[in-house]
């Protein structure tokens, strides 16, 4: 999983498309494109987005949800709570014994 997690972080586009969940959570694929397109001037197909979408979801960062004929998706932090802990969590102080 931590590769599918990198690749996913390493593409500008899908870091914007985190942002845009970051500030408004549960969008369709249409308000994801709609938000892309005047918020930050990227002129991406629908498929493209929605190829994009699909490597999030893959690494965990993006959840689907369906109501109705509408398909949602939500952020999830908890792959990247798990890169933080790995390098930032406290250690115990190493000993010279």
């Amino acid at each position: 999983m931590p590769d599918d997690l990198f690749k996913a972080l390493a593409d500008p586009t899908r870091r914007t498309i985190m942002d845009e969940l970051t500030e408004r959570n549960g969008q369709t694929l249409f308000e994801i494109c709609a938000r892309l397109t005047t918020k930050h001037g990227l002129a991406s197909s629908r498929q493209a987005i929605s190829q994009h979408l699909a490597v999030l979801e893959s690494a965990g960062l993006v959840r689907t949800r369906r109501q109705g004929r509408y398909k949602f998706h939500d952020l999830t932090t908890e792959p990247l709570e798990h890169i933080v802990t790995r390098w930032l969590e406290p250690h115990a102080p190493e000993t010279g014994t």
